[in-house]
């Protein structure tokens, strides 16, 4: 065989060759992609509940909660297919019994309730998985009350006994060196009860004052001729303090961390809507306590209530942990123990999308 031939015939068997592995190959990428069975996923699949029932509390604290539901930012980020139930609440000790009773899956609540919730739970029920609100809390009292020396024998409300703004009425009344009593006695009669039956009483000079949050500080100065004797922004160092966490129930955030994870954003929209627009969301949120409570803040006080609150979404974890200390002192909680109480991934992976700092929490 001449050495032409001999080159022709293996130019000839490499073509077949060549031919033969590209058709093997094709077969194979074929069989990989039309077979399920042994195609890998490049996401994991979402998973949602059928219904969210999101709590929350008729205040300008919870604002942030409120301006998500009414811009539907919840609605977007959870998708059509998740039905939106609003929960309300009036304090944070009955919220806290509506995670404890599957009646409510996520809800915006004061520190304290908190602390309680999951102390009483050994932190078994929920987890804090973001913030809401700083500030906007303080002592209104009725006109000839001067001083705090002038509360002895003398009757004042707080929305609900063990909740936030109670803990901060009996710690504040204990650093004056005045007692209370959980059934109403001591130096001090504390009744806990309905904000706006608070404010009915106060106007009605059957209370002497109430140690309430915002819009209510407001409201009775404007139309009970009150007078903030103490606000609470005064007695913290750094003058923020935690008023408002959302806390899941740790079923649901173990069942559906992309509902969470959607949550958390839907409140980062809102926190950005309110800094972006705060006529606007002003305006809407007094409108939404209206629809609730009845009544909406006349607009001439609306910014001085509006002004008391700082909307963030960092829980202000050492904050509430001095809450803790504070509810301890006066005979509401029993420990203080509160590792694992806090899970932000959810939260920080959203911040970090965002270009903003990570939160850490003990």
């Amino acid at each position: 065989m001449s050495p032409k031939t001999k080159l022709k015939r293996c130019r000839s068997v490499v073509r077949r060759i060549a031919i033969t592995t590209i058709a093997a190959t094709i077969a194979v990428v074929l069989g990989a992609c039309s077979s399920p069975a042994t195609a890998t996923p490049t996401t994991a699949s979402v998973v949602m509940p059928s219904e969210l029932r999101f709590g929350y509390f008729p205040n300008f604290t919870h604002a942030v909660g409120i301006v998500a539901l009414e811009k539907g930012y919840l609605a977007q980020r959870l998708g059509k297919n998740v039905k939106i139930t609003p929960v309300i609440f009036n304090a944070g000790p009955a919220a806290i019994e509506g995670l404890f009773g599957n009646a409510v899956d996520v809800t915006l609540i004061g520190p304290n309730p908190t602390i309680t919730g999951f102390t009483k739970s050994a932190g078994a029920a929920l987890k804090v998985i973001a913030g809401g609100a700083s500030g906007g809390a303080g002592l209104v009292v009725r006109a000839g009350i001067t001083s705090v020396k002038d509360l002895k024998g003398k009757t004042i409300a707080s929305p609900q006994l063990g909740n936030t703004q109670d803990v901060a009425l009996r710690y504040f009344l204990k650093t004056q060196g005045l007692s209370t009593t959980t059934e109403g006695g001591g130096d001090v009669q504390i009744t806990p009860q309905d904000n706006a039956v608070a404010l009915a009483g106060f106007i009605a000079g059957k209370l002497d004052g109430a140690w309430v949050p915002e819009p209510w500080v407001s409201r009775m100065v404007a139309e009970g001729g009150g007078k903030e004797l103490v606000n609470e922004k005064s007695l913290w160092k750094s003058g923020k303090f935690i008023v408002t966490n959302t806390v899941a129930s740790t079923t649901f955030l173990q069942k559906y961390p992309d509902a969470i994870s959607a949550i958390v954003n839907a409140e980062l929209d809102a926190t950005a809507f309110i800094t972006a627009h705060p006529a606007e969301a002003k305006a809407l949120v007094n409108a939404h306590i209206k629809s609730i409570a009845g009544k909406s803040l006349d607009p001439k006080y609306l910014d001085s209530a509006w002004g008391q609150v700082d909307f963030t979404i960092d829980p202000l974890p050492s904050t509430l942990l001095e809450s803790a200390a504070h509810a301890h002192s006066v005979g509401l909680l029993d420990s203080v123990k509160l590792k694992g109480l806090y899970d932000l991934k959810a939260l920080n992976a959203a911040l970090v999308s965002r270009g903003k700092a990570m939160i850490t929490a003990p």
